[in-house]
């Protein structure tokens, strides 16, 4: 509508100028944009739920096919450190190479454990592994002392 005044009034008074006139049409336009008085009727959707244990079952698909650690380096390093110290009260060196081999090591020996602990639950018919389960397994694999 301001745009169409602009037009009128600038061919009535003869100063038609077409840059002026594409100058008037871009601040017009560059301007802030208005929200609606009124917001769209309707249903606001609501995000995509999946029923209990789908996603669970994709991050544990996530994590079998990939090959990286799942537990972070550092936090590692400094439990083996603190084991050692607590052992030994004196503070030891290790090489990088010598903490990843005992990081691959204690990941899969924790795979293979929950493995057996998921076997034990199943066999229990249940699907959520729990505590008594861990027990068990550490009873019958001699892991209680």
């Amino acid at each position: 509508m301001i745009w169409f005044s602009i037009h009128v009034i600038t061919i009535l008074f003869g100063t038609y100028n077409k840059q002026e006139m594409t100058r008037a049409k871009n601040t017009l336009t560059t301007g802030p944009v208005k929200q609606p008085r009124n917001p769209p009727k309707g249903r606001v959707r609501k995000p995509r739920r999946f029923r209990p244990g789908t996603v669970a079952l994709w991050e544990i698909r996530k994590c079998q096919r990939s090959t990286e650690l799942l537990i972070r380096k550092l936090p590692f390093q400094r439990l083996v450190r603190e084991i050692v110290f607590e052992l030994k009260k004196k503070d030891y060196r290790f090489q990088s190479t010598a903490i990843l081999a005992m990081q691959e090591a204690a990941e899969a020996f924790l795979v293979h454990m929950f493995e057996q602990c998921n076997h034990i639950c199943i066999h229990g018919k249940r699907v959520t592994v729990q505590d008594n389960d861990i027990q068990l397994w550490k009873r019958l694999f001699g892991c209680d002392k």
